[in-house]
């Protein structure tokens, strides 16, 4: 049963601090002296978490219930309530928080909690380390594009200049919603447009002939590194997803049932679910690992602990063990890889290869192809690719490699 003011007003302290539930998580601790305090028991991202909501009697039940009904809707909308109350202590200092870090840290908080943790770290270390600095205490409705320009090159002239790009975009979002919760009246970013240097525009190396491809996955097999690090490397070239995609494999996404790998759509690139067909190749790989990290939920997970998932570094630092520098192959490298071969060699349909690229794909009448379109003969390809893979990366075949179709 829900509190009532009378039972909050005489509840008395025993020898030990007890709890009082209220509805929804609420509940009063009441301590062996006597202090009560309103809290509100939560789970966010699977951790149960404590919220605090006042003291009792400076904040009344009525008020309470308030603040833990308006933390429930953040909750709701995928945020977490701890968060937003860290983030409102830190930016507290700052001047009525309408400075551009105190902006910036609040939009962070409220704007990126469904974005990857890559992309995450990447954005507030743009803030932290090269728009803050400069911009930080400034109130945000006074930052001009002069000023915006000068943190901007400063980033440029250390030879950043993607970075420096990256950084203006994230400017940009934070000034929009300064403008959204009427803190500033407009976005100077845009008056930026052009006054960059532009970035040199690189093609992520990859090897593309398949006597190359060969030598490749020769080297690859005798990788010396951790099971998990060695199992990605392997799986490269054989599910030819993104890298971020691929590290951040979860044991729940594969059905071992109907072989293939389910991706949601928050972690795809387009915002759109993806089915990844399983070679028996993948298969038995996938299962070799199994019996080591299958008890996790990642099936790559970091060195520094199963909760979070291989370093995007992992892919790109074995192949650099294996002599291949980002200049001759990237983990990114195997996508082009498989989209040459597959077309120029093996010959599948290109529209097959371009949605399992994961690329958006439409059919004759405009129409998106959905996440199961020509799944059967997706199907049929991965295992086709796989077992090229396998014809060509045989040791005496790798200089003189003969090409077939495995249709």
């Amino acid at each position: 049963m829900p509190l009532t003011a009378t039972e909050v007003k005489e509840a008395k302290p025993q020898a030990k601090p007890r709890k009082l539930a209220d509805a929804g998580g609420l509940f009063l601790l009441i301590q062996s002296n006597g202090a009560k305090y309103w809290r509100y028991k939560y789970r966010y991202a699977g951790k149960e978490k404590t919220l605090a909501l006042g003291v009792y009697p400076e904040v009344s039940l009525k008020t309470a219930r308030q603040k833990h009904q308006k933390a429930r809707d953040q909750l709701a909308d995928g945020i977490d309530p701890g968060e937003v109350r860290k983030v409102e202590k830190l930016t507290r200092h700052l001047a009525a928080a309408e400075s551009f870090e105190a902006v910036a840290r609040e939009w962070y908080a409220t704007k990126m909690q469904t974005k990857s943790a890559s992309h995450k770290d990447r954005t507030l270390r743009a803030l932290e380390k090269d728009l803050f600095p400069v911009l930080g205490n400034r109130p945000i409705a006074a930052v001009n594009a002069p000023e915006l320009l000068a943190a901007l090159r400063r980033i440029e002239s250390r030879g950043a200049v993607e970075t420096a790009h990256r950084a203006k975009q994230t400017a940009g979002q934070v000034f929009r919603y300064a403008v959204a919760t009427g803190r500033a009246e407009r976005d100077p970013s845009g008056d930026l447009k052009g006054a960059l240097k532009n970035p040199k525009r690189k093609h992520l190396a990859a090897i593309t002939n398949p006597a190359d491809v060969g030598r490749l996955l020769v080297a690859m097999e005798g990788f010396q590194g951790t099971p998990a690090v060695k199992t990605a490397l392997l799986l490269s070239p054989l599910l030819f997803q993104r890298p971020g995609e691929i590290r951040a494999m979860e044991w729940a996404e594969i059905n071992w049932t109907e072989s293939r790998w389910e991706i949601p759509a928050e972690k795809m690139k387009m915002r759109q679910p993806h089915i990844v067909p399983l070679s028996t190749q993948a298969i038995e790989l996938l299962r070799e690992l199994h019996n080591l990290t299958g008890r996790g939920r990642y099936v790559f997970p970091s060195a520094r602990g199963a909760s979070r998932c291989l370093s995007e570094n992992g892919v790109r630092t074995a192949l650099r063990t294996l002599g291949y520098d980002n200049d001759t192959m990237t983990p990114h490298g195997f996508r082009a890889t498989a989209r040459t071969l597959l077309d120029e060699v093996l010959g599948y349909r290109v529209d097959w290869i371009e949605h399992q690229l994961a690329h958006a794909v439409k059919d004759a009448n405009g129409r998106a192809y959905n996440r199961t379109s020509h799944l059967e003969g997706r199907a049929k390809m991965m295992q086709g690719w796989a077992d090229y893979l396998d014809n060509i990366k045989r040791p005496t075949n790798a200089d003189n490699v003969v090409t077939a179709s495995f249709r």
